[in-house]
């Protein structure tokens, strides 16, 4: 599936810091959704953020979507909240990561 990359603003929610997808990520990639907390769902992607790898997921919010960034993707890649950031995202691979929402060097 085809990498969608954009550039976002790292915006603080009421769950934590996240950067808006401008797509639908069942619509661009036709993947369903994944719990990873109770009571939440969101689509499992990978990227990078600045060119940092990481990690996470993709949740839907008014009608948008988000992409949630992990604390420690932000101490990682420098990021406050406001600043505007170069993003890749693609469905994640099928190998569970170690620590969802961590950053990942390669």
């Amino acid at each position: 599936m085809k990498r969608e990359r954009f550039r976002g603003t790292v915006l603080e929610g009421h769950k934590g810091a996240a950067i808006e997808v401008p797509f639908d990520p069942a619509k661009r990639w036709e993947v369903p959704l994944s719990r990873f907390q109770p009571g939440r769902r969101g689509h499992e992607v990978q990227g990078s953020v600045n060119g940092l790898r990481f990690e996470s997921f993709v949740v839907a919010r008014a009608r948008r979507f988000f992409v949630l960034v992990a604390d420690e993707l932000r101490a990682a890649a420098g990021l406050s909240i406001g600043d505007t950031v170069e993003v890749a995202l693609e469905p994640r691979a099928l190998d569970p990561p170690a620590r969802r929402g961590a950053p990942r060097r390669s």
